[in-house]
Parts: C-alpha cells; sequence; structure tokens
C-alpha cells in the first residue's frame, strides 16, 4: 500500500530536505509536487486543499525559520499533517459494555464483509481473549452464511446458524440471546451486502441496528475504490451511526486514496485494515505508523508486534542453539525460517516495515517476493532427507530430479544452494566471541548497496 505515494513524496520531499533556507517560492514548488501526488493517489480533493493549506501555512511561519534544519523541519510537518488527516491515533473497539459487545458489519457486496468477520473473530480471540460469536443475516446469499460457518471453524469461535428464510432482525436477536445464555463476551453480526446504495437496503440495516443496538457498527470498504471508498461511507453514515471503518484489500492498492480521504469526509476513524486473504491479516489502523510508512521513515513497531505474535520462539531458540554448539544449519532449518517468514506474510511485508524500502532497487525487491520463497520451499520440499541434511551431495541427476519434482530449472536449485552455502557461513560467523558483530557484516555484503550504509547501523 502506498508504493506510489511513496515513491512520489520521496523524490519530492528528498530535494527540500537539505535546504538551508525555506522560501516561499521553494515551498509553492514543493507543495505543488505533493498537490500532484496526493491526487494521483486518488485522495479526495477536499482532504488535499487542507492538507497543503494547512502544511504552507505552518511551512512559512515561525517554527521552520527559526529551525536550525528547516527541510527536516518541513518532513516532520508533513508527517504530522498526515497523520492528522488519517486521525492522529489507533481508536480501539469500544467493547466496554454488559456481554455480550454487538458489533455489526456493513458495506457493499464485494468489500470483504464476511472474510472481515472471519479475521476480526480470530483478532478479538487471540489478542484480546475474547469469547466470540458470529451471525450472518445476509438472507440473500446462503453462500455468504456457509461461508461465515466455514471461517468460523478455521478460527476457532461460535457460529450461530441461520438460513434465508428467515428475517435479519429475528436472526440478530435469537444470537445476541444465545450469546448471553452462554456468557459470550461479543456477537459480531454479518449484513446483506448491495451493488450499490439503495433505499431499501438502508431501510433493512437502519430496522436491524434499530432492533440490536449494536455498540460498533463498522463500515467495511474495499481500499481500491480509492477516494470511491470515502463517498460510499458517507453515504452509510448518513443512514447509520457508524463508529468506525475497516478498509479491506489494502495489500492490493498501491495509492492509498482511501485511507488518506476517509477520515476527512466521514469524521469516521479507520480501525483496522485487511493486508491480506489470510484470517490473521487484519492490523489494527495507526495513522502514525502509516504516516511513517508514506514517507519511507518504515514501521518498525508494527514489525516488532507481529515477530511478538508469528514466530514460534521455542524453535526459533532451538536453530540458534544449534548454531551455537556447532551443529550446523541444515535444508531442514532454512525450510522452518521460510514459513515462519510465510507466517509474517512474507519477506516484502517485513521489508515494507523498514526504514529506506524505497531506494531498493526493483530488481532486487523482485528477488524477495513470496513466489521466490514458494518456489524455494518447493525445492527443499522436493529433497529426500539425506539431501536436506547434507547438501554437498546435490549433483547432476539428483539437480534434474528436484527441479522436476518442484517444477523449477535447475539454474534456480544452483542459486538456492549457493543462498544456502552464503547462509551456513552467516551462521558459523555466530559462534564465539562478538558472534553477532562478525555476522552483520557478513549480511552487508550480501544486501544490496546502501541497506545498510548512510543512516543504517555501523559494525
Amino acid at each position: 500500500m502506498f508504493e506510489n505515494l511513496q515513491e512520489r513524496l520521496g523524490k519530492t520531499l528528498k530535494n527540500i530536505s537539505g535546504r538551508g533556507r525555506l522560501t516561499e517560492d521553494n515551498i509553492k514548488d514543493t507543495l505543488r509536487e505533493v498537490r500532484m501526488a496526493f491526487l494521483e493517489a486518488d485522495v479526495a480533493l477536499p482532504v488535499v486543499r487542507e492538507f497543503v493549506k494547512q502544511v504552507k501555512e505552518r511551512a512559512v511561519g515561525v517554527e521552520v525559520t527559526k529551525s536550525l534544519s528547516p527541510g527536516q523541519v518541513f518532513i516532520k510537518i508533513v508527517r504530522e499533517e498526515l497523520e492528522k488527516a488519517m486521525g492522529e491515533a489507533n481508536e480501539e473497539l469500544s467493547l466496554n459494555a454488559q456481554p455480550p459487545a454487538v458489533v455489526m458489519m456493513a458495506g457493499l457486496q464485494g468489500a470483504g464483509k464476511t472474510t472481515s468477520v472471519g479475521k476480526l473473530a480470530k483478532f478479538l480471540k487471540e489478542r484480546k481473549k475474547k469469547s466470540v460469536l458470529v451471525v450472518s443475516a445476509d438472507v440473500y446469499r446462503p453462500a455468504a452464511i456457509k461461508q461465515l460457518e466455514t471461517l468460523a471453524t478455521e478460527v476457532d469461535v461460535e457460529f450461530f446458524p441461520s438460513d434465508i428464510s428467515q428475517k435479519p432482525v429475528d436472526i440478530a436477536t435469537a444470537a445476541i440471546s444465545h450469546a448471553k445464555k452462554k456468557f459470550i463476551d461479543v456477537v459480531l453480526v454479518d449484513t446483506a451486502g448491495r451493488l450499490h446504495v439503495d433505499s431499501d437496503m438502508m431501510d433493512e440495516i437502519k430496522a436491524l441496528h434499530h432492533a440490536i443496538n449494536p455498540i460498533e457498527t463498522l463500515f467495511v470498504v474495499d481500499a481500491m475504490t480509492g477516494q470511491d471508498a470515502a463517498n460510499t461511507a458517507k453515504a452509510f453514515d448518513e443512514a447509520l451511526p457508524l463508529t468506525g471503518v475497516i478498509l479491506t484489500k489494502t495489500d492490493g492498492d498501491a495509492r492509498g486514496g482511501a485511507a488518506l480521504s476517509i477520515r476527512h469526509i466521514t469524521g469516521k476513524p479507520i480501525k483496522f485494515m485487511g493486508v491480506g486473504e489470510r484470517t490473521d491479516a487484519l492490523e489494527p489502523f495507526h495513522p502514525d505508523r502509516i504516516a511513517s510508512r508514506i514517507l519511507g521513515m518504515g514501521d518498525v513497531l508494527s514489525l516488532i508486534e507481529e515477530v511478538e505474535m508469528k514466530v514460534d520462539k521455542e524453535q526459533a531458540a532451538k536453530v540458534a542453539q544449534k548454531v551455537f554448539k556447532g551443529d550446523g544449519f541444515t535444508l531442514d532449518d532454512f525450510a522452518d525460517q521460510l514459513k515462519q517468514m510465510k507466517n509474517m506474510g512474507g519477506m516484502m511485508s517485513m521489508l515494507d516495515k523498514l526504514p529506506g524500502m524505497q531506494n531498493i532497487p526493483d530488481a532486487v525487491k523482485g528477488q524477495m517476493g513470496d513466489k521466490t520463497f514458494i518456489q524455494m520451499e518447493a525445492i527443499i520440499s522436493s529433497m529426500t532427507k539425506q539431501e536436506r541434511a547434507r547438501p554437498e551431495i546435490i549433483k547432476g541427476s539428483r539437480k534434474k530430479r528436484i527441479a522436476a519434482g518442484s517444477g523449477t530449472q535447475v539454474q534456480e536449485i544452483n542459486k538456492l544452494l549457493k543462498q544456502f552455502t552464503q547462509m551456513q557461513k552467516m551462521m558459523k560467523k555466530m559462534k564465539g566471541k562478538g558472534g553477532m558483530q562478525k555476522m552483520m557484516r557478513g549480511m552487508k555484503g550480501m544486501l544490496p548497496p546502501g541497506m545498510m550504509g548512510g543512516g543504517g547501523p555501523k559494525f
């Protein structure tokens, strides 16, 4: 998400960051570029106007002219105004109610509403330690009810059955009554979507809202629809008292117009964003962290949280123990590392959260994509137990067999073995005194130029 905006703003702000003095002229040129970058990212025009106006007012004011590094202060102002446009801080779900706390999901068809119910159920169960019941009041799509049942099984939360012969109000009230009897903390109510905003749909959803009186009413919207997402959210907000927004499919949106427009147009906070298809691909929306990502400063806090949640610490400790003891690092260990990375959304998802990633050439990024990692896993899976333990025995005929088994070419087998050998050497350097510093120096040689130079750590 935000790749296009990040690239455009990165170039623009780089030009001004080293300026010893800011004048109305050079600020004017930069703001023109910023304005164009926002419009290309499909940010709503009122948002662009307000953003540029606020930055200009602050940039030509005292806080910049009295600074020793005006260019850097200008970037700080841009960052703060980005945060303000998106809502300044993450707003959590308000679940402080007599159980069950009822959360109603609304949105257009195809926005990812049912999937978001499953993801939110998993988030509440695992991160907030809540008992959750999910129910579908979508009586127009039998497939939606079945889909929610499948998701409930997958994320291990309770599913309340419903069918198309029932009325949405009856389904939801029966589910809430059931949750009360079973002392369930949260009820997530999935509602019917439509292809467009229409009066019948609004009347039905208003009646449902009135009957169940949810503590949270979340609007689920597709990020790829850009500023239209904000306009649709506004139409829903006029009919329903929305409390927040879930922005879906952000992993497929390179522009980011929706994220920057919704808060300004609706006055409602984005509470979560969907970052992939997996049931754990739902992240709380932190405007400050997103502003950092847009400006190429990374999002290390989110990365640390992900590592805490998704990395198998026991497995990682076993591998570390093996390496320190000098027992070596095998292809099985390498395959485990690839799985752990996949659990965290893949290499690119991790790298996107590191500062300065926009400076890495596209060719290098291409080698770090999920496709490469899936291919590596397939190659290792096509090896015998003996080959994984002793990769040096993998010669001509064995390489051909592995390539055929994994649907790859012999060149790819050679490439993986070379990468593995480099990693083995790096792991050996970890043994003994000063091992970590030695390993980081080795890594520096393997990374693209500039990734660990400049502002990066020195070893």
